[in-house]
């Protein structure tokens, strides 16, 4: 697949999608004093009526987005990733637990966020919603699929939990491309057989990056947008398991019940292959440029392909 190079913000697809999404007149938005930053601002701006202002008001909002879904419509409820976590019981109790459809929408993950600082870069936010029944949860790669992803989220049963960030990033999709995204099922964005990266977020466009570079080693490395965390797809994970025999796990996200331990706990099951993860390794963020973080945290192109070597080297 070719990659296109312009940049683009995952949280600009999100406000995209949610003007496209406006057609339905039961889809309703709540804000959180951070429609700018999560850009459901420009739904408030074009529908008035159908937005929901709450304050800084995170657990009331989750709330709110409960009622809203039980009486039939479709909230679509946003903050920075870090404040949903003060909402984490009402959207356990409240959401989760009836299977309301409603979504959540978490801005400003990981540690790409760079230097609003370690307060504010939610490295835990998908492991902590993955844990919940019923929760799907997402985090695309740049705008283009999260525009994508986020039209598909009213067609759920269920809640579902969405990770966006701040920053534009190379575009791993185009719009002739887009269609391939569905939920819950991953996107093979390039074929090889020594070698498999799995990836989410901000790490799909390093993955590819890295996956050149090894090409010029004469090593083969397949790269997988696994967007959907939950539900896994599990039948893509067993297929490329198989088929190159070690895997690399990438995430913005700490290695402890991302992305990486969701595929080690499905792969202890069924195919035990070497695997190396490149994540946030059990410790804080701290302030600085996003690239430079990466460079701290091991979690740059290099670092990927150093995992690669070292998992194929485990075969």
């Amino acid at each position: 697949m070719s990659v296109p190079s312009e940049g683009g913000a995952s949280r600009d697809g999100y406000g995209n999608a949610l003007l496209r999404l406006a057609e339905n007149s039961d889809v309703v938005v709540l804000e959180a004093d951070l429609g700018k930053s999560t850009k459901s601002c420009h739904f408030r701006s074009k529908y008035p009526e159908r937005t929901f202002s709450l304050g800084i008001a995170e657990q009331n909002m989750m709330l709110v987005a409960a009622g809203l879904a039980s009486s039939g419509k479709i909230p679509m409820a946003s903050t920075f990733a870090i404040f949903t976590e003060r909402g984490f019981e009402q959207i356990r109790n409240g959401i989760a637990r009836p299977c309301l459809k409603a979504h959540i929408c978490g801005s400003h993950g990981g540690i790409h966020t760079g230097s609003d600082g370690s307060s504010a870069q939610s490295i835990e936010d998908l492991a902590i919603y993955r844990t919940l029944p019923n929760m799907t949860i997402i985090h695309p790669a740049d705008d283009i699929s999260a525009e994508e992803l986020t039209m598909q989220v009213v067609d759920l049963e269920g809640p579902s939990y969405m990770r966006t960030i701040r920053n534009k990033v190379p575009r791993s999709y185009s719009e002739e491309t887009k269609n391939e995204l569905k939920i819950g099922k991953g996107s093979l964005l390039r074929d090889g057989n020594d070698v498999v990266i799995i990836c989410c977020g901000v790490m799909v466009s390093k993955s590819i990056d890295a996956a050149i570079i090894l090409e010029k080693e004469g090593i083969n490395a397949a790269v997988i947008d696994m967007h959907t965390i939950k539900p896994l797809d599990e039948q893509m994970l067993d297929l490329w398991s198989k088929k190159c025999r070690c895997i690399v796990t990438a995430e913005d996200h700490s290695i402890i019940g991302g992305l990486g331990s969701a595929i080690a706990e499905h792969n202890s099951r069924t195919n035990l292959v070497p695997m190396e993860m490149i994540g946030v390794k059990d410790r804080f963020g701290e302030s600085g440029d996003s690239e430079e973080l990466f460079k701290i945290m091991s979690m740059t192109t290099e670092d990927i392909v150093k995992a690669a070597r070292k998992s194929i080297s485990r075969k």
